[in-house]
């Protein structure tokens, strides 16, 4: 069973996920729709990022995934036997 901190660090997250998802939601969907000088855009980034921050992180998430692939390749490599 989860304690409370591991459920709340689990609520975090999910409520973290949340507010992200909907704010790059709002930036990429919503917002080229609206009018350049509403008060509205001086909260979110120029839509320049809304490229260039994902494709960043998935990268990022691709060298650790490569990372971590390498190494458990090289903990788990045998050592070669001698004749």
């Amino acid at each position: 069973m989860a304690t409370g901190v591991d459920q709340a660090v689990g609520m975090s997250l999910v409520v973290f996920s949340l507010l992200l998802f909907t704010y790059y939601s709002v930036w990429v969907i919503i917002l080229p729709f609206v009018d350049s000088h509403h008060v509205l855009h001086k909260y979110f980034l120029p839509r320049e990022y809304s490229v260039i921050l994902p494709g960043i992180a998935a990268v990022i998430l691709l060298l650790c995934i490569g990372a971590f692939t390498a190494v458990i390749m090289w903990k788990s490599r045998k050592p070669k036997k001698a004749d």
